[in-house]
Parts: C-alpha cells; structure tokens; sequence
C-alpha cells in the first residue's frame, strides 16, 4: 500500500515539473493569448484522444468493456462542456497576465491560490472550512501583496497580475466542476472534451480579435507543442494516475509544488540565457522571492491534514 501510494504522489510531482516548466513555456510564445491558447488546447484534445483509443482498446483485452464510458454519455458530454468552458476563462486569463507581463515564477505562485479559495467556494455548497485553511488564506494575501504590489512603481497591482489573480478565482470553480464530474466519467475522455471545448472557444476569439499569422505560429511551435502535449496531455494523465493511489491530501499537497517549479524554471532558464550570451541574467527581486516563500507557506499551511478525534 506504502509502495503505491509512493508511486502515486511521484506521478503528480512529475506532473507538477511540467506544469510548472510550462509557465516558461507560455511566456516564450510571441503569438496572441487566444491563438496560443487554442492551438494548444486542440492539441492536447488529440493528444488525449489517441490516448483514450489506446486504453479503451486494453480495457475491452480485459473484458471490462461494460466500465469503458461511451464518446456519447450525456454526463461526460454536459462536464466535458461546463468544465471546458470555464477552462477556456481561467487559461485564457493566465495567458493574458503572462503576455502583459507578470513573470512566469510569480504567475506561477498567483496561480497557486486556487488552492486556498477552493475551500471558501465549498462554504456556498455547505462544506465546513478548517480553521488552518482561513489562516492560510491571510497568510497568502500577505505573500500576494508582497509579490505584486511594487512601492516602487506605486501601490498597485500591476495590469498583468490582476488577469493571473482572476484566474485563480477562476481556476478554483474548474477544480469544484472537475471534482463533480470526474467521478461519474472516464477521467481522460473529460479532459479530452473539455479541451476540445476550450480549444474551439479560444478559436473562435483568436478569430475575431487576432490576426494569426501561420509563420508566427510555426515559429512558436516548441511553447505550443510542449504546452500541448506536456501539459494538457501527458502531465493531466500523470495527475489522473496518480490520484488513484494516492490520498488526497497528500495528491493536494504535491500539486501545490506546481508554483516552486515555476519560479525554478523561470531562474534556470534565465541562467542558461545568460551563460550563451543571448540577455541579460534576470532573477526574482528579493520582496518577491519573500513574498513566493510566504505564499507557499500559506499553501502548505491549508493542506495540513486534520486531527483525528
């Protein structure tokens, strides 16, 4: 049992290195926030279709043809829908705070609250909040305050940061909408629709108030690609394997380390600029790396399991 559970939390934090790399990723991309987000979304929908094939085909080997959710279950299709939906909100927002400029690390570590205002969100739906998880919350707006409100630029959040702090509002209702439906379905077919859904939408606006261009998009094809198949394919089916062996405080617990691996891919990508002679070295401000360290104390603070009686 000890094994598995090992195995399981190694899947999420493998999971956890690619979603936070992908922060870097999404901030090397040169096209509109819609086109890179639709591409990569699209992407991830074939990625996860190939996939679903595959494990439908070994299910059938086994006989358990009857547990193989159906393309046309009217739950996976309504949750596919409202989770892709909300989706689109919350990565195309991520995507806009990225392109006006909040780095990738503190995009990272903003992003990171969902895991405090997923408790709150459970209050309108009758579920009791710890007490460690509403001090955990204060902890946060402090560490929050202290990564994005600069003195030295006026006492304000920056236009960049306010986008990635709405996606973590946001973020939060997908992982209430996720938990609901993830259940009732095949777990990757969920993801799979979801994408296909997010992807069409972010189509649609790349459409009506881009301009993309086929040679910017060929010329962004290694953020793309890894954004596509790293994080919406293989680090989303890691994550899903992964939660069947291991608790869910402890899954919880590790997804949180998304953020520490954001700003570590941001200054070891920085460094590697550097050494080649193609930037400047750029490095997160001592206020931010304070305010990173306190948000992360917040998140950890929230996840503390509780006491049994």
């Amino acid at each position: 049992m000890q094994n598995q559970q090992l195995k399981g939390t190694v899947y999420i934090l493998i999971a956890t290195v690619i979603w936070g790399s992908c922060f870097v990723a999404q901030s090397a991309s040169t096209i509109g926030p819609f086109t890179y987000q639709g591409i990569r979304s699209i992407i991830g929908c074939l990625f996860l279709v190939v996939l679903s094939l595959v494990l439908d085909f070994f299910a059938k080997r086994k006989g358990s043809d009857a547990a193989v959710t159906k393309w046309t279950d009217k739950t996976l299709l309504t949750g596919g829908l409202v989770c892709g939906v909300v989706l689109f909100g919350a990565t195309n927002l991520q995507q806009f705070g990225i392109f006006y400029g909040t780095e990738p690390g503190k995009a990272g570590f903003i992003t990171a609250m969902y895991i405090l205002l997923v408790p709150v969100i459970g209050l309108f739906m009758k579920k009791k909040v710890r007490y460690n998880v509403w001090i955990g919350i204060a902890v946060a707006v402090v560490g929050l305050l202290l990564l994005c409100v600069n003195p030295a630029k006026g006492m304000g959040f920056q236009y960049g940061d306010i986008y990635v702090i709405l996606c973590a509002v946001v973020f939060s209702f997908h992982i209430v909408f996720v938990d609901y439906y993830a259940p009732k379905v095949d777990g990757v077919k969920l993801s799979c629709v979801q994408f296909l859904v997010s992807g069409g939408i972010s189509c649609i606006c790349m459409l009506l108030f881009e301009e993309p261009k086929i040679g910017e998009i060929v010329d962004n094809t290694v953020p793309i690609l890894y954004a596509g198949i790293g994080s919406s394919g293989i680090a989303y089916t890691l994550q899903i394997i992964g939660q069947k062996y291991s608790p869910p405080t402890i899954a919880s617990l590790a997804m949180s380390f998304e953020s520490v691996f954001a700003v570590l891919s941001e200054i070891v990508v920085s460094f590697f600029i550097y050494l080649v002679g193609k930037g400047p070295l750029s490095l997160p401000t001592v206020r931010e790396l304070i305010g990173c360290a306190v948000m992360f104390a917040a998140i950890l603070l929230a996840q503390l399991p509780e006491k049994k009686k």
